[in-house]
């Protein structure tokens, strides 16, 4: 779709095409447009920028991420068609691993997911095989024995309430972005970014990088 930059919603209508390319490619279920645009309505409540309070929150995820133990990085359709780039480059600045996991069962969407994350630099993406994510009873239980089952931490990006609640359960920390500050997962995540993805992420991976230099230049 072709909209001029002057358009007053261009930046939003330009996040809904990547979303419609995602669904297109095979990356995005359709019930992910309908995610996506409940998420926008509390985008409009929140100005459309990232707050004061948002930045506090990349923060501490940023400090939580680099002193974790055996972070992953959980990726679902929305999050690989919004920022993959982004994605695979928190995952090398942590470092951290990635792992698939969708809620809609498709072992095809799940392969063309990790293939968009190796074609934006990732070298590995992990794919649900024999572990299990006690809790809950959909697709999303099922992860990788080397990755979201033995992680300490999970970053969730546009997360399912009822994973995040499940991690939660199984003693792991969890870092979510999610717009909505009643949703369970803004509820239950150790530490919630209430922001845009596409804000967010590239925030989080300057932020990770700045205190990672930090740290190592300030040892003490």
């Amino acid at each position: 779709m072709a909209v001029p930059k002057s358009h007053p919603r261009y930046l939003s209508l330009m996040i809904r095409e990547r979303i419609v390319k995602g669904v297109a490619q095979g990356i995005t279920s359709m019930h992910g447009l309908l995610a996506h645009g409940r998420g926008e309505a509390f985008d409009y409540l929140v100005g459309e920028k990232t707050t004061r309070k948002a930045r506090q929150q990349i923060k501490k995820a940023a400090k939580l991420l680099l002193h974790a133990k055996r972070p992953i990085i959980s990726v679902n359709g929305n999050a690989a068609a919004l920022c993959p780039k982004e994605l695979v480059q928190l995952s090398k600045a942590i470092p951290a691993g990635l792992e698939v996991n969708i809620f809609h069962p498709s072992k095809s969407r799940e392969r063309k997911i990790a293939a968009c994350l190796k074609r934006h630099g990732a070298k590995e993406v992990l794919l649900p095989h024999k572990g299990r994510i006690r809790f809950i009873a959909s697709n999303r239980r099922f992860c990788n024995e080397d990755g979201i089952a033995k992680a300490g931490l999970v970053f969730v990006p546009l997360e399912d309430g009822d994973r995040c609640q499940a991690l939660i359960r199984m003693k792991k920390k969890v870092i979510s972005i999610d717009l909505n500050p009643m949703s369970r997962t803004a509820k239950s995540a150790t530490i919630n970014i209430q922001d845009n993805i596409v804000r967010a992420m590239p925030l989080l991976v300057e932020e990770v990088k700045r205190q990672k230099w930090l740290n190592l230049n300030n040892p003490d």
